[in-house]
Order: C-alpha cells, then structure tokens, then sequence
C-alpha cells in the first residue's frame, strides 16, 4: 500500500496544478485530482509555490483549513467510490448522488461521514470501520 507522507502528497497536488494549468499530460490519478482542483479554485493560491506548500502548517484551532486535506480526501473518495472499496459503496454513492443532484456536495456529504468514522476510530484507538462508513453513505438518501 502506498502511504506517502505529508509533503510528498502537498508535491504531489502541487505539481499536478502546475501540470495541469500548463496543459502537460497527467497521469490518470492526476486527471481526477485536477477536477477537484478545478473545483477549489479558493485554493490555488496555497499549490503555486510548492515549497511554500510543502513549509505551511494549517491549524484548525486559527481557523486554517487544509486544502491538501480537503483535496486528499476528494481523491480518496473518487477512487474508492470508482473501485467499490469498501464493498457497496459505489452504489450508496450512485444513490447520494441522485439525492443530492451535485458530484461536489455529495463528496463533502461523504467526508462527512468519513470525518466521524475517522473521529471514532482515533478516540476509541481502533481501526476504521469500513462497514459503518459504507452505512453513513447510504444514510445520505
């Protein structure tokens, strides 16, 4: 499994902006992370200097969202909705979707869900439970 740290995935979304806007190829994972680029152009700003990027410390505590955060987690949850990993939740996702009528706004329904199974996972210190994510998602509808 690959499990890159917290610069390589702030290199990783700044060199796709930069691949992106000056129209070079992308690999098929820096395609779907350049529509949700595309989608954020609030954060622009944070992936033109990638040692910049790679420096910054955000904190919720001031009011500093993440935008490597918020990108990775759009990434994450196209590729698992795209593979069905987690069993059934393509077809909670598919289901949100028509509920919600917006690609973009059912993700950040889905993080949603992945931040409290995610929040129960680190307080109760045991491992994510994939079969109460999938639930949260179908509860979406």
């Amino acid at each position: 499994m690959f499990n890159p740290s917290t610069a390589d995935v702030r290199r990783f979304f700044c060199q796709t902006y930069y691949k992106y806007h000056n129209k070079n190829l992308l690999t098929p994972l820096e395609t779907i992370a350049a529509r949700w680029l595309v989608e954020h152009p609030e954060y622009h700003l944070d992936l033109i200097d990638e040692q910049a990027a790679v420096a910054k410390l955000y904190s919720s505590e001031i009011g500093s969202a993440n935008p490597f955060l918020h990108l990775s987690m759009h990434l994450s949850i196209s590729e698992q909705v795209q593979a069905d990993i987690p069993v059934g939740l393509k077809p909670a996702y598919v289901a949100a979707l028509s509920k919600i009528g917006d690609q973009h706004q059912t993700h950040h329904a889905i993080m949603e869900v992945l931040g409290r199974v995610l929040w129960e996972s680190q307080r109760f210190n045991v491992p994510l439970n994939m079969s109460v994510f999938v639930e949260g998602v179908r509860r979406l509808v």
